[in-house]
């Protein structure tokens, strides 16, 4: 069930995560627990889920005025785009600079079926680059098992979602959070995930379609259940399309099949808005706030990682999570030291938000970015300034639309 176009070399694979027991019940991840809005209602939920619903060309979405701009610059016609023509991958056309994100929002596109038969976005990293700088790597850790989530995911974990989007291979599926907005208190429509979520790196451009849904499969039904569910046991807030995204510009420059180079800027934001409707996400999920303070490894007693693992054994259904002390992971003495926990999670789970408590508040620390081709452990990029910087200009810039 991969996703990416090339086998990744033996070795390591990417994917997202979950947090579970041991910090479980510090790590709330409930929309009450991270201050969200009262928009968690059963009607708010409803609503969202019947908006999701609608018909294309109903006329309640405009495409921006920028966007069109951006996608006439490339000499992309915007109705033919909507009608088909974004499955064109021509190299040429396949959109790569930062300024170069165009999402128009295409009604219907995300409907359950094609959820999924999203195949997990795996990245690897190979045995060698694992061993790399061992002198500052710490010893693998043992194998953490993966635990389900608790259902409702509304009432335990609202915040987590799935992030759907196209590559040239067809519909891939990572996993994401909804973060606090710092320059738009309780109005935040950011949500975090990997960069190699949202683009290609060096070997391509950004990816098409990306759309976040949050609490997916709500009640985590088994795929013959879901065959008969209700769209807001779907997709119990709706989807919300990725009107601007950004990543690292080192994962941009270095990011591979393989994590390479950009494994250690391995993050994205992404900023939001609803196929249908006007409440900003945080008021209808409830959104964590970001540690950027990349605290060393040695200091954190405990980090939890959430997400849909999509990989056999795992089918990409359910939410699920794991906790463990983190450890140092060194690619290469160049390269920032990135986290690495232990966890069973696999393909799939790629973006997925890593916590841990601080002063009581449970809050989002890295994201799931690398694993071994075996399953027996996560790592993720610390978040320091860099990936502070990115948070910040994509919060001023378009945190208030």
């Amino acid at each position: 069930m991969r996703s990416t176009s090339t086998p990744a070399a033996p070795g390591r694979r990417r994917r997202s995560v979950l947090a579970a027991t041991g910090l479980a019940a510090a790590l709330a991840l409930t929309a009450t627990a991270c201050n969200g809005s009262t928009g968690d209602s059963a009607s708010d939920r409803a609503d969202a889920a019947a908006s999701q619903a609608a018909d294309a060309g109903d006329g309640k979405i405009q495409i921006p005025s920028e966007i069109a701009d951006k996608l006439k610059e490339h000499g992309i016609d915007i109705d033919k785009w909507k009608d088909g023509a974004w499955k064109d991958w021509d190299k040429d056309k396949w959109l790569s600079e930062a300024k170069d994100f165009v999402n128009p929002v295409i009604e219907g596109l995300w409907k359950p079926d094609r959820m999924q038969s999203a195949k997990e976005a795996n990245k690897t990293v190979t045995t060698q680059d694992a061993s790399a700088d061992q002198g500052v790597s710490d010893p693998e850790p043992a194998p953490v098992e993966a635990t389900a989530e608790k259902t409702p995911y509304h009432e335990n974990a609202a915040p987590v979602g799935k992030v759907f989007f196209d590559t040239p291979d067809g519909p891939a599926v990572c996993s994401g959070t909804v973060v606090k907005d710092v320059n738009h208190p309780g109005k935040s429509n950011l949500v975090w995930t990997a960069g190699h979520c949202v683009h290609a790196g060096q070997s391509g451009g950004w990816y098409r379609n990306i759309v976040f849904v949050p609490a997916y499969n709500d009640l985590g039904k088994s795929e013959a259940q879901l065959g008969s569910a209700t769209s807001a046991e779907i997709a119990p807030y709706g989807n919300w399309w990725a009107d601007w995204v950004s990543t690292s510009n080192e994962w941009i420059q270095g990011g591979s099949d393989t994590g390479g180079d950009g494994a250690a800027y391995d993050y994205s934001v992404l900023h939001v808005k609803p196929e249908a409707g006007s409440k900003s996400l945080e008021e209808t999920t409830g959104a964590l706030d970001v540690d950027f303070s990349a605290p060393s490894a040695t200091e954190v007693a405990t980090m939890g990682a959430w997400g849909y693992p999509a990989a056999p054994p795992f089918n990409g259904l359910q939410m699920f999570k794991c906790v463990d002390r983190p450890g140092r992971l060194s690619l290469s003495p160049a390269l920032p030291t990135m986290y690495r926990i232990g966890c069973t999670m696999t393909g799939g789970s790629s973006g997925g938000g890593w916590f841990r408590v601080v002063n009581g508040d449970t809050k989002l620390v890295s994201n799931t970015s690398i694993g071994p081709e075996d399953n027996t452990w996560l790592a993720g990029p610390q978040l320091g300034a860099g990936a502070e910087s990115l948070y910040q200009n994509m919060s001023r810039t378009y945190g208030g639309r």
